[in-house]
């Protein structure tokens, strides 16, 4: 299996027969909801899609793997994800096959995808790698395989001594304890269960990788073995040991 990472994404492509590329969280339709709450942007959308094309067209995938909350507003839709949700995802399917494993922001959202588009929200195995958004328990049948997953927004918070910070989007790599959650231990001679967290596409979304794990919030983050928890950046630069994050005072 090979690994290559596209940091003007952040986009991860995954090839072992096939090439598959995969994307997170593209929260299209983020806008209205931010304006809902007073602040108020113009969408994004189109410079969104945009950057993921560039990525397509370097990345020459077989496929696009959707790692959920492709749209944003939930419960409902919202005007704007009504109008632009069509023409996206056509855009995309235009140019390479989707896959679309739904998010916890992903209702309704079969009403925009084409037959056979729609993945289990559980998580399925793909050419030798599981993939889910993460906001549920995983599918048994991922335990034993690389599980390359969303949902966390990951984002690497590094803070001076004065308070300014450099925040980047970085993926995190750690063992899953598969009997904590539920799945089957790997068999004698067998590695490990790994995740491989994938920061989200979307520009504004992202949430520091200490609180992640400090204070997990989906079933695959709070069952991860805490030795040997490890951090990527988005152009794939090993970053190092999570050990090295030190604590906020405010924490």
């Amino acid at each position: 299996m090979r690994l290559e990472f596209f940091g003007d994404g952040p986009a991860l492509l995954v090839e072992e027969r096939r090439r598959n590329l995969v994307v997170a969280d593209l929260h299209f339709g983020i806008e209205a909801d931010l304006a809902a709450h007073g602040m108020f942007f113009r969408s994004r959308s189109a410079a969104r899609l945009d950057r993921l094309m560039k990525v397509i067209g370097e990345a020459d995938p077989d496929a696009l793997i959707l790692l959920g909350d492709v749209k944003h507003s939930i419960p409902s839709g919202t005007r704007q994800e009504y109008f632009e949700m069509p023409g996206l995802l056509a855009a995309l399917r235009r140019r390479v096959p989707l896959l679309v494993f739904p998010g916890n922001h992903d209702i309704g959202i079969e009403r925009y995808l084409a037959e056979g588009e729609l993945q289990p929200k559980e998580g399925k195995v793909i050419d030798g790698v599981g993939y889910l958004h993460g906001h549920t328990y995983p599918d048994k049948e991922l335990a034993g395989h690389l599980i390359v997953i969303g949902h966390h927004h990951p984002l690497l918070v590094i803070r001076d001594e004065v308070g300014c910070a450099l925040q980047t989007p970085a993926y995190i790599r750690a063992d899953l304890d598969t009997g904590a959650i539920g799945m089957e231990e790997p068999s004698a001679g067998s590695g490990p269960t790994r995740v491989l967290f994938v920061p989200a596409f979307n520009e504004i979304a992202g949430y520091d990788i200490r609180q992640i794990l400090k204070k997990p919030f989906a079933p695959v983050s709070k069952f991860l073995r805490e030795d040997g928890i490890e951090i990527i950046l988005a152009d794939g630069s090993y970053f190092g040991p999570a050990g090295m994050l030190k604590e906020d005072d405010d924490d």
